[in-house]
């Protein structure tokens, strides 16, 4: 019987393995990423369109876009520009008539002056990064539209780890968009270096003797690329390079570029591990069903699948490895007033969302999106083991590079507003 026993192992083992080979293992149960229904903002919007709940205002210069922008509480100081040809409408990219990204703690808006739809993607709690499309101008209630290969084919790539997710790549381009990809491209997180981040992107702002590879057009070479970084450096003002007056801001905010390099590294970090829990329980489930367990216990495999995404989950929340800033940054925009109020404070008036842009990005250096319907929807066995390491790390009982006074007013501050703790916080 044992035999047998371990001999149905073995097949289902090699069965799973064709199975995601033959197709992407987020299509498959359990977490059948496209037939799913989503549950996010975009969709819940969508829903009430089409059941006509609800309507938007059409703008003469920029279609639905403020209306979009205004229902969804996304701001518009969140503006940020890319000239690269790296998405969905690169016909319509260029060094002068950029990509337009706005986004909010959960939702990301696209469109392109010229274009003819608006894009949007949200941080789904079940399935991570979702796509839509709805047309940019019309009459009557748009059509939002649900979008999946399309999409996910540089959406759901190495560079996401071959799951849904959202990109902020840093490419070389040329005077026409192009990315000149032989010179290399990576993608951009608050682990990368400041002086490789946001090449393709326009970045308005002061930030003394930093440099980056934003606001220039690269020079292809017989090998390689050149950039001339002095030209894109401490860059205020854009009109000498596009038509300001298609665009709802006049700049690209260093900022809400910085913030927008945590936050999509950090909604697929959640995804991932959304994903790594829902799949080992399901083929743990499948395990004891063949080998005759009870799965009143998590397997020791199942264990080690979560912890070890629930580790980068940690890491990244608490700005592991996050390189210290050259110099002090500000933006050009009320992008940094905003974001920072729109938080909950603790008594002492801290909040995770207080900037610190000096030495670093955040004061109080653990991700605001802990307040996250993607990180409250995480399953409880990958949520409990995340909470554990990052106490592990802000009560000293590991190795930080946070000081004690920083550990000590994270605590604080998550303890006065994040109701749902385990009783160890509490302490």
């Amino acid at each position: 019987m044992a035999y047998r026993a371990l001999l149905r192992v073995l097949l289902f083992s090699a069965a799973l393995t064709l199975a995601a080979h033959a197709e992407d293992r987020y299509e498959l149960e359990p977490i059948r990423y496209s037939d799913s229904v989503p549950d996010n903002p975009v969709e819940r919007l969508a829903t009430e369109l089409q059941q006509g709940a609800e309507s938007l205002a059409v703008d003469a210069r920029f279609g639905y876009l403020p209306a979009i922008l205004e229902r969804l509480g996304v701001p518009v100081s969140s503006q940020v520009l890319v000239f690269s040809k790296t998405s969905l409408q690169r016909q319509s990219i260029s060094p002068v008539n950029p990509r337009a990204i706005y986004f909010n703690d959960d939702v990301y808006v696209g469109t392109v002056p010229g274009g003819e739809y608006i894009e949007l993607s949200a941080a789904d709690p079940e399935l991570g990064a979702v796509f839509y499309s709805m047309p940019l101008r019309g009459e009557g209630s748009p059509v939002i539209t649900r979008e999946t290969h399309t999409c996910l084919q540089c959406h759901a790539t190495s560079m996401t780890n071959d799951l849904p997710g959202h990109v902020m790549r840093s490419v070389f381009t040329d005077a026409g968009g192009q990315p000149i990809l032989k010179a290399g491209s990576g993608v951009t997180t608050q682990t990368t270096p400041f002086g490789e981040r946001w090449g393709g992107w326009y970045v308005t702002g002061r930030h003394g003797a930093a440099r980056h590879r934003g606001n220039t057009i690269a020079v292809e070479t017989e090998t390689d690329a050149e950039l001339d970084i002095e030209a894109g450096a401490n860059v205020v003002l854009l009109e000498d390079r596009i038509t300001i007056d298609r665009y709802l801001a006049p700049g690209s905010d260093i900022v809400a570029l910085m913030v927008l390099a945590h936050q999509t590294e950090m909604h697929n970090r959640f995804t991932q591990a959304e994903y790594a829990a829902r799949m080992a329980l399901h083929d743990q489930q499948v395990m004891d069903g063949l080998l005759g367990r009870s799965g009143d216990t998590l397997s020791a495999s199942t264990r080690r699948r979560i912890d070890t995404a629930a580790e980068k989950v940690a890491e990244y929340m608490l700005f592991m490895g996050e390189p210290e800033l050259e110099a002090p940054v500000s933006g050009t925009s009320g992008f940094a007033e905003e974001f920072e109020q729109a938080g909950p404070r603790d008594s002492q008036g801290r909040s995770l969302r207080d900037l610190d842009l000096t030495t670093r990005l955040f004061k109080f250096p653990l991700s605001y999106l802990v307040y996250s319907p993607q990180f409250a929807g995480l399953p409880d066995e990958m949520k409990s083991v995340v909470f554990r390491k990052l106490w592990d790390s802000l009560s000293g009982a590991v190795p930080s590079a946070l000081t004690p006074e920083q550990r000590r007013a994270i605590v604080e501050i998550v303890r006065d507003t994040l109701p749902e703790l385990p009783p160890y916080w509490k302490i």
